[in-house]
């Protein structure tokens, strides 16, 4: 189980069966902009082999490769932002969620929080591509965003947005940048209909979906339709 562990700048990896973590990416305690260390990390994805893992270095507005043998203190490579906060297109603006899956696409996808957008990214590329809402403008529109989040994409390269401030979940059909809500309805609540500030997302192996209501204390469970 790979961790990331956010206030003290690091990725935590723990073996089956064991309570002790090896610091595998980052300098424990140290933020920083340096290629080894991080400044407020969120989300990370592996390729498909797991043999690199990608990080998403919110303050710094980067994604980090490492190698999943890597130990603290190795240098990453970047491979997406890295020019600042922003919303050009070779620009990330507080990037949150990422992810990536090889075997079906060779773009990563990563939301902007800040920048309320969702963007793609071919690895090590010096710009990527905006595929969903408008940079720099919030809004509850099927083609707008407010602070996105957690992300996946599926085998037909759907993706599933956590469009937190908007307390919603939407999924992008490929190619298309309007978005359909699946899961919250902008107001937020605690019904079971309802979320409130969700951030995370994750599906079984029956494409059941689970979202984390963090404002809710709860994990919501979707089956699938």
């Amino acid at each position: 189980m790979y961790v990331t562990d956010y206030y003290n700048s690091r990725v935590q990896k723990f073996v089956n069966q064991s309570t002790i973590g090896q610091t595998v990416a980052g300098i424990s305690g140290s933020n920083g902009v340096s290629l080894n260390q991080f400044n407020g990390l969120r989300y990370l994805t592996f390729d498909s082999t797991e043999t690199f893992m990608y990080i998403t270095d919110f303050n710094n507005h980067r994604i980090m490769r490492y190698l999943t043998n890597s130990t603290t203190g190795n240098n990453g490579t970047l491979v997406a932002g890295g020019n600042g906060a922003g919303n050009n297109n070779n620009q990330l603006n507080s990037p949150w969620g990422i992810y990536y899956l090889p075997s079906v696409s060779n773009y990563m996808y990563i939301t902007n929080a800040n920048g309320h957008t969702l963007m793609r990214w071919i690895p090590g590329a010096s710009s990527g591509e905006f595929i969903a809402g408008i940079p720099n403008l919030l809004g509850s529109s099927s083609s707008l965003l407010n602070t996105p989040t957690g992300i996946k994409i599926d085998i037909y390269q759907n993706v599933f947005v956590v469009d937190t401030n908007n307390n919603r979940v939407q999924m992008f059909c490929p190619n298309s940048s309007i978005g359909i809500t699946i899961a919250g309805n902008i107001i937020s609540g605690s019904t079971a209909t309802q979320l409130n500030g969700p951030r995370g997302i994750a599906f079984d192996s029956s494409m059941n979906m689970y979202i984390a209501d963090y404002n809710n204390y709860r994990i919501q469970k979707f089956n699938k339709l």
